[in-house]
């Protein structure tokens, strides 16, 4: 079962800021096949990793929030520390890849 967040427009900024945890945001959508492949992966590693929050936002429910992150490809991944953008990955990657990427942050 996945312990991510749903998060809307109103809601974003909160899950984002005020944790000590570093937040993974999915900008994903439904229709999406790789974001469909990397969803499970993502889940794992928020189980994995107490430090890390997964927030997940459908682009196609929140056009506005996708456009002001600069969503142009699904999936995106933004990675946030202190409620700052730290890095992003574009692309459904396999979990060893995104494990690597996100080290420096857990």
């Amino acid at each position: 079962m996945s312990n991510a967040i749903n998060a809307t427009t109103a809601t974003f900024q909160d899950e984002i800021e005020g944790t000590d945890k570093t937040v993974l945001v999915d900008f994903w959508a439904a229709w999406c096949g790789p974001c469909r492949q990397v969803s499970p992966i993502l889940d794992q590693l928020a189980e994995e990793h107490e430090n890390l929050k997964l927030v997940k936002v459908d682009v196609d429910a929140e056009p506005q929030l996708a456009a002001q992150y600069g969503i142009t490809s699904i999936p995106a991944m933004k990675v946030f520390k202190d409620g700052k953008q730290v890095s992003e990955f574009i692309g459904s990657r396999p979990k060893a890849v995104l494990e690597r990427e996100l080290a420096a942050f857990l």
